[in-house]
């Protein structure tokens, strides 16, 4: 690595993880300091007992009822975006080592052939549900409800995205590959393995870890936080 992928790929991950481990840890902190209201703020109907309102908890956070209420080709849309985003966080999971039940099951070609399929359509799914949401908000009534800050992050998240699919199917960079670089960062001693350092796809690679980075650095302080704050948001609905 040079000085400046060294930062991009490197540094850049290490504050992303503090940063977003600290912030995420004091929003939950903060969240469970607020007083609870003396109100029961739960909506009709509620759920009669605690399996009921545990069961309401996980379908309002998961399942997104509201969403689907109001908008269901909308609804369609977010669910693609949290099903595949989370596949694909999985997948990328297979940089810090191989699946082994499912690589004894497949073996070395079959995992190779299931990434390059699956990642390669999760990417697309990915794209085409991001400018989906993005251009919505050019769109009355949308527009008229949107910040800055929703762009911003649609803006970002699509860039993280583009740049991951152009590693996918233009970067030829094998899995191992990828795993000597996430060994490099567990390590603490960041580098590329020869095959990204002499490839020109590394400026791909380091943009993409860099964009994710801040992303990672936004999240606890942007709408994003939702993921965590929707739980205990849907506990008082139920409550």
């Amino acid at each position: 690595m040079n000085w400046l992928s060294f930062i991009m790929a490197g540094i850049m991950v290490y504050v992303a993880v503090a940063v977003f481990l600290a912030g995420t840890t004091y929003k939950i902190y903060h969240w469970l300091r607020t007083p609870k209201s003396p109100v029961r703020l739960g909506m009709f109907p509620r759920p009669e007992n605690s399996f009921g309102r545990g069961l309401k908890l996980v379908k309002d956070s998961i399942v997104f009822p509201q969403v689907l209420d109001n908008d269901r080709i909308m609804w369609f849309f977010v669910i693609m975006l949290h099903i595949v985003g989370l596949g694909t966080f999985i997948g990328h999971m297979r940089m810090l080592g191989e699946f082994a039940p499912l690589y004894n099951w497949l073996g070395a070609d079959g995992m190779n052939t299931l990434s390059y399929i699956g990642g390669g359509s999760a990417g697309i799914i990915l794209l085409v549900t991001v400018l989906y949401l993005l251009f919505r908000r050019f769109k009355a009534p949308y527009r008229d409800i949107s910040v800055p800050e929703d762009y911003l992050l649609l803006m970002l998240i699509l860039l993280i995205i583009l740049l991951g699919d152009h590693l996918r199917f233009f970067a030829h960079f094998d899995v191992t590959d990828y795993q000597a670089y996430m060994k490099s960062l567990v390590t603490f001693s960041p580098a590329f393995p020869a095959a990204i350092a002499e490839s020109g796809a590394r400026w791909v690679l380091a943009s993409h870890v860099f964009t994710a980075s801040l992303l990672a650095i936004y999240f606890p302080f942007s709408k994003l936080v939702h993921f965590a704050g929707s739980f205990a948001g849907n506990l008082v609905r139920s409550d």
